[in-house]
């Protein structure tokens, strides 16, 4: 719930910083004027000069953007979000059907694995405590006897230690993992206040001859921008459910008794460093949808600090597992 309301509050920024929109609304105005005159007569002397008759259609182009320069928070970005917001929220809940049917496997699976632990007598002591004090009670005080219950204590405490071990590891990971998606998402507001407070601006230099491709880039790029998040669900999506898809194969294996499960979480924990070098592929995977020049430079850097991320947490998985590996042949 916590990354939730830190998502909720980068959505509420956006809202809250609109209306600055409109005071460079103001700017704007006087810009776009200034380059509708000269847009205006460049026109019709050039066709005074040819000696031909005055297109007035083109000529309402500079018009047509003073109307949206001075209604842009309702005109533009009202309806651009409006036609995106469907794509959003139907994402979303994509993703949120995806991650609870990913919960309740998950706690299908862990109360499984617990019962197939508890099944055997050989290590049903080290995760119940009803059956380590059984055992002990089964126990005498001869040296032998305590010779077994100091090794069942040694072999309890290691247990715990290494599973402490792998879910301080799995947590870790997974906290980078939702570090990585609200990165993405910050950078995405951050993207969306620029091109909104400035829009007006875009518009209004599009209005001079020569310019007329800033009104195109601008659109583009904020589309781009603004489905980064619809393809970040996606990809959160398409990784619980291949996990589901994990947990099921898991939970078919689990119900055979003579099955012993593995606590590793290899496979978990090589999703989420996938995962994590993924959100950063997002933006290039964007551009793929609409075209949008200007934030090459960005997403080469992204890329780049995609591939050291995985570097480091595939060391980092190397050596949790070459420890846990060295304390087991121990």
């Amino acid at each position: 719930m916590e990354w939730n309301n830190l998502h909720e509050v980068l959505r509420s920024l956006y809202d809250d910083m609109m209306p600055l929109a409109a005071d460079m609304a103001a700017v704007a105005k006087g810009l776009a004027g200034l380059g509708a005159l000269f847009y205006v007569a460049l026109k019709v002397w050039q066709a005074l000069s040819r000696a031909e008759p005055i297109d007035v259609f083109p000529l309402l182009r500079p018009f047509a953007l003073g109307l949206c320069i001075m209604f842009f928070p309702t005109i533009v970005l009202g309806t651009i979000n409006a036609v995106l917001s469907p794509v959003v929220t139907g994402t979303h809940a994509i993703l949120e059907d995806q991650v609870l049917d990913l919960n309740q496997l998950q706690q299908q699976k862990d109360q499984l694995e617990y019962e197939a632990v508890v099944r055997n007598p050989e290590t049903a002591y080290m995760v119940s405590d009803e059956e380590f004090d059984k055992k002990l009670e089964e126990l005498g005080w001869s040296p032998t006897d305590i010779g077994t219950m100091a090794g069942m204590y040694m072999d309890r405490t290691a247990y715990q230690v290494e599973k402490a071990l792998k879910d301080w590891f799995r947590n870790l990971l997974e906290i980078l993992f939702q570090a990585a998606a609200l990165v993405i998402d910050t950078i995405r507001t951050f993207f969306l206040i620029v091109l909104s407070i400035l829009g007006p601006i875009a518009f209004a230099i599009s209005v001079w001859d020569g310019f007329q491709s800033t009104l195109t880039q601008w659109l583009t790029r904020y589309v781009s921008v603004y489905l980064w998040l619809p393809v970040a669900d996606l990809f959160s999506s398409m990784l619980a459910r291949i996990q589901s898809l994990i947990l099921e194969q898991d939970i078919q294996m689990l119900a055979d008794p003579t099955y012993i499960p593995d606590t590793s979480n290899t496979v978990y924990i090589i999703f989420m460093i996938i995962g994590i070098i993924g959100y950063f592929t997002i933006p290039t995977v964007t551009g793929w949808i609409i075209q949008a020049g200007g934030a090459g430079n960005f997403t080469r850097n992204v890329n780049q600090t995609a591939m050291k991320a995985g570097n480091i947490a595939g060391a980092g998985a190397g050596s949790a597992t070459g420890n846990i590996s060295g304390q087991l042949l121990k």
